[in-house]
């Protein structure tokens, strides 16, 4: 325990602050960074800058006549009111999934607090299952377009008989 250690007053050298190793790193950031900026700046941004149109990445699909604007036989605008409904009602369906997952996170983040908190989820929620089910309840799964046009018909038929009664 007597004398001093002559170790612990020189500065530790590491290899993070060697200047040496500094440069050798940045030489090879420079090596690998340099092309591929090159390439963003002087080839992608230019095309991007030429092309000013809207971009979408997924499949837009114009919209179709619906089955009440086809001819009673013309099978080939009725398939496309069918493949029209289909992907509506799958927009829709996602669209009530979404909702549903995030009253349900909310719910499960405030706790106790939800039911203040999350209310306008909920109500969202609520109504938007609800008018899916207008439109696409009790419709078996592979019928199409003519069976929710039937569906709308009666529906309305009995509203106006029953002008009284609300039931929504």
């Amino acid at each position: 325990m007597g004398g001093e250690d002559s170790d612990h007053s020189k500065p530790v050298k590491s290899s993070i602050t060697d200047l040496k190793i500094q440069n050798i790193a940045y030489g090879l950031f420079r090596a690998v960074d340099g092309p591929v900026t090159y390439f963003r700046e002087n080839i992608v941004e230019p095309l991007q800058r030429r092309n000013t149109s809207e971009k979408f990445y997924h499949r837009q699909f114009k919209r179709v006549p619906t089955i009440d604007q086809c001819d009673f036989e013309d099978p080939v605008c009725i398939y496309e009111a069918d493949q029209q409904f289909f992907r509506d009602k799958q927009v829709d369906s996602n669209i009530v999934k979404f909702l549903r997952q995030r009253m349900i996170e909310c719910i499960t983040w405030e706790g106790p607090d939800s039911n203040y908190k999350c209310r306008k989820l909920q109500e969202d929620y609520e109504t938007t299952a609800t008018n899916w089910f207008i439109k696409y309840g009790d419709i078996r799964t592979h019928k199409g377009s003519i069976e929710a046009y039937m569906k709308q018909k009666h529906r309305l038929i009995w509203e106006r008989q029953h002008p009284d009664i609300k039931l929504h």
